[in-house]
């Protein structure tokens, strides 16, 4: 009898585990078009796999980039590139609110950087959650950006520690079915002359439509990215034949597994 119950528990742990440990999950794949972006090849079609979730001491948030050029030659027509993070919430932590006001949370913030084509970066530093009216949600990271190898070979900067603000956002427009979300990403302070302050600012607009189709909300989305970057990948201004300041829509669409 006891033998039995034994394994009861153990042929059970795993779930109960994993339900205890991750509270809530979501899983996307988007589709991206877009011409006339700058330092790259201008015509780039983009599949984006990302994730995000929450879990029992804070939250997560990861996506990976597959670029195709499409006017580029075959021997050079795509790249990647992915970043994956996590933080630990200290509201969660000591099962107690950290924060005043609007400020409704604090946490360690760690995130990898890494590309084909880009230097392999570490970031750490704090992150923060904001109750502002009108938001689905708000957070606000800070981050010391320390890289970990060199660019790749076409690069000859060298590499450039620095420090970061990223803010992202959500706006859900009521039943419209229009959300308005996306992320900046302002890396200031470089380490290097040869780094130029880059600002970067990535908002999507999208609208709802398998709500229309079938019924099913939340699942299947059409709309449109927008961006802008300035000094793209820190790339100062100025030199002859080069645009290095970025703006520029795409056409999306994604759906929630």
């Amino acid at each position: 009898m006891n033998n039995k119950w034994i394994l009861v528990a153990l042929l059970a742990s795993p779930t109960a585990f994993a339900e205890s440990l991750i509270h809530w999950s979501d899983f996307s794949v988007t589709a991206l078009y877009g011409d006339s972006f700058e330092v790259d090849p201008a015509e780039q079609t983009t599949i984006t796999l990302e994730t995000a979730g929450g879990w029992k001491y804070g939250d997560w948030f990861a996506f990976q980039d597959f670029v195709y050029f499409n006017d580029a030659p075959s021997d050079s027509n795509h790249a990647n590139y992915g970043e994956y993070g996590t933080r630990f919430s200290a509201s969660k932590i000591f099962d107690s609110k950290v924060g005043f006001g609007p400020l409704t949370d604090l946490s360690l913030a760690l995130q990898y950087e890494q590309g084909n084509a880009a230097a392999s970066t570490i970031l750490y530093g704090i992150g923060s959650d904001w109750a502002v009216p009108g938001f689905s949600y708000l957070n606000v990271n800070v981050y010391y950006r320390s890289e970990l190898s060199n660019p790749s070979s076409f690069d000859k900067r060298g590499h450039s520690d620095g420090w970061q603000l990223a803010p992202s956002w959500r706006i859900d427009f009521g039943d419209t079915g229009i959300v308005f979300d996306g992320y900046i990403d302002w890396v200031f302070s470089p380490s290097e002359d040869a780094y130029e302050p880059m600002l970067h600012i990535n908002p999507q607009l999208k609208y709802d439509l398998g709500a229309v189709i079938n019924g099913k909300s939340g699942k299947f989305y059409v709309g449109v990215e927008y961006d802008y970057w300035k000094n793209k990948y820190g790339i100062p201004n100025g030199i002859p034949g080069l645009e290095v300041d970025q703006s520029v829509f795409s056409l999306l669409i994604k759906y929630h597994l």
